[in-house]
């Protein structure tokens, strides 16, 4: 029995060869969608060497034993808040370093913990405050909202202030 439907060389129908390619296509595009929320979500964080969990930045921070910094927007401190024991100054300001000499009282040996939503922009920052001479810049890779290295300061319950 033939079927007068057109064969392609390998001699599967042409609606069988582009549903092949249609599911593959769709599992590539998991598999960037995956890759990017890792990456979001900040999955593979970890606290390490110098860094702090949320309890221990803010522990710190009310002792007056780091100057606690979060770097996030200020959409982001309306919807949760900025940890307790902090202070919110939006790294993108053109001001930020200025602004951060400014709660350090000029010292940049003066211990400075970052805290973002998730850790990535904190690690980030780290690295280009480390750059401009800061010498004790410490992260806080779970962040406000968890990532792989906690739960985060809003999940764990810590105190905030709404600003």
């Amino acid at each position: 029995m033939s079927s007068d439907l057109p064969r392609s060389e390998t001699g599967k129908s042409p609606s069988r060869i582009a549903r092949r390619g249609f599911v593959l296509g769709g599992l590539a595009v998991l598999g960037v969608g995956a890759l990017g929320s890792a990456r979001w979500f900040n999955v593979s964080a970890q606290v390490s060497g110098g860094d702090m969990t949320a309890p221990e930045a803010r522990e710190a921070a009310l002792a007056g034993e780091i100057t606690l910094v979060d770097i996030r927007r200020p959409d982001e401190w309306a919807r949760t808040g900025v940890p307790e024991g902090g202070v919110g100054i939006d790294m993108r300001r053109d001001d930020f370093i200025a602004e951060l000499l400014t709660q350090t009282g000029g010292d940049r040996d003066t211990p400075v913990a970052l805290i973002c939503a998730r850790g990535v922009r904190s690690a980030r920052l780290s690295a280009r405050l480390k750059e401009a001479g800061f010498t004790r810049i410490i992260d806080v890779p779970e962040g406000m909202l968890g990532s792989g290295a906690g739960p985060g300061w809003v999940k764990r319950g810590l105190p905030v202030v709404r600003q």
